[in-house]
Order: structure tokens, then C-alpha cells, then sequence
């Protein structure tokens, strides 16, 4: 499997769900089946049957989780030569040239985005657009909506 870009974190974030998981949530699930299992007929025991999905679903994420961070390759924007260029984990302010709103993104891995927070993937279309740009450069990107034209203001390595 290729390596997949992630911050530091991102990883951390993966790290300790995974920590989470598997030493908080899995002993709590074994207990419930237990409980459950002491109930009686397992055929018609609802709640048996509750935990075990519950528990399938959660080594299924524990699997997930593990591949992932297998995978990572772990990027320190912090730990790079500053250079104006924006790449993967790279904070941008980009300014709208149609309607000169101003947004701020991190670029950073497909598990870690989260628009809510302006955390961009780096294989969404704005962050494809905007890697390999510098510093007051002006570019075009095509977006769902159609193309639109920015202007990179700031790139911060954060």
C-alpha cells in the first residue's frame, strides 16, 4: 500500500482513538457480551446480539486505524525550510478575486479534513490548485461551482 500523507496531528489524533479503542472500549464491549451472555438463550438475547455487532464494528475500526498509521507518512510543516511555496500542511489565506472574501486552510491529510475547522484535504480540488503555488501568486482553480480566481496571500508553515 502507498504511503499517505499526514501531519503530526493527525497522527496523534489517529493514535489515540486506536489508544482509545483498544483499551478503553474493547474491555467495556467483552463485558457487555458477558453480561449478556449470562442472560440466557443467546438465540433471542437482543442485547448479546447488540454487542457483538458493536463489537465487530470496533475491531473493524481498530484494523482501520492500525492500516492507517502503518501507512502515514508523517509531515512537520514546523520542521521545514520556509520557502513561500505551499505544500502538504501548509497554512494558506487565499483571497476570492470575484467577491474578495478571505479564507485561511490547512492542507492537510484525507482522515484530518474537516471544512468546519478549515482543514482542506490536499486531494480537494482548492488544495490541488493551490500546492507547488507561492506566495502572492494568482491561480485559478476549478471547483464544483465552476472556475474561480484567488490570490494566495499568506502561506505560513505552522
Amino acid at each position: 500500500m502507498n504511503q499517505v500523507p499526514m501531519t503530526t496531528v493527525g497522527a496523534q489524533q489517529l493514535r489515540e482513538e486506536l489508544d482509545y479503542l483498544k483499551h478503553e472500549r474493547r474491555p467495556a464491549i467483552s463485558h457487555a457480551i458477558g453480561e449478556a451472555a449470562a442472560l440466557g438463550d443467546l438465540k433471542e438475547n437482543a442485547e448479546y446480539h447488540a454487542a457483538r455487532e458493536e463489537q465487530g464494528l470496533c475491531e473493524a475500526r481498530i484494523r482501520d486505524l492500525e492500516g492507517k498509521l502503518s501507512n502515514a507518512q508523517i509531515i512537520d510543516v514546523t520542521k521545514m525550510t520556509f520557502t513561500g511555496k505551499v505544500i502538504f500542511g501548509a497554512t494558506v489565506t487565499i483571497l476570492n478575486l470575484e467577491n474578495d472574501e478571505e479564507h485561511t486552510y490547512r492542507i492537510v491529510g484525507d482522515d484530518e479534513a474537516n471544512i468546519k475547522n478549515n482543514l482542506i484535504s490536499v486531494n480537494s480540488p482548492i488544495a490541488r490548485g493551490l500546492i507547488g503555488k507561492m506566495q502572492d501568486d494568482e491561480v485559478t482553480i476549478v471547483t464544483p461551482g465552476g472556475e474561480t480566481d484567488f490570490e494566495i496571500v499568506k502561506v505560513q508553515y505552522i
